[in-house]
């Protein structure tokens, strides 16, 4: 049985003269096609990504932000900036997001700010308001 291959044992490996020698990751991918637990990947990612908690302010922080929003309300060229909370989806937490523009309307009933650009930002979710009327810090 072993004097089968005795004629070819001991030739040298064929080497291609057309095509480059392939790497020992690129040999062992082509072993490799699927993934075996499919989705797996896309969950450790997810549990992976990391989100803010949600800050809560007390009543005077509050209070300040109403104040600005009522000073920057009817006020068309009025440059505001917005810091507030967009809880994530997926998972408990979020992130803190900026807007900046004007303000078309503050909407209490709805708990709503409408910005210039037609974004809504809920009320309950701002922490922080950055505003400039008539050139001067609010």
């Amino acid at each position: 049985m072993t004097d089968q291959y005795d004629d070819i044992i001991h030739l040298p490996h064929h080497i291609s003269s057309t095509r480059p020698r392939m790497s020992g990751i690129d040999r062992a991918a082509q072993f490799s096609p699927f993934a075996a637990l499919t989705g797996y990947d896309a969950s450790i990612k997810e549990s992976a990504r990391l989100t803010d908690a949600r800050i809560e302010l007390d009543d005077s922080q509050k209070e300040e932000i109403g104040e600005k929003l009522r000073l920057v309300t009817g006020q068309p060229d009025a440059e505001i900036k917005i810091t507030y909370f967009l809880p994530d989806t997926k998972k408990t937490g979020g992130k803190y997001v900026l807007a900046a523009g004007t303000v078309k309307k503050v909407d209490e009933y709805e708990r709503m700010i409408i910005m210039g650009d037609g974004k809504q930002i809920p009320i309950d979710e701002v922490i922080d308001v950055d505003c400039d009327v008539f050139g001067e810090p609010c």
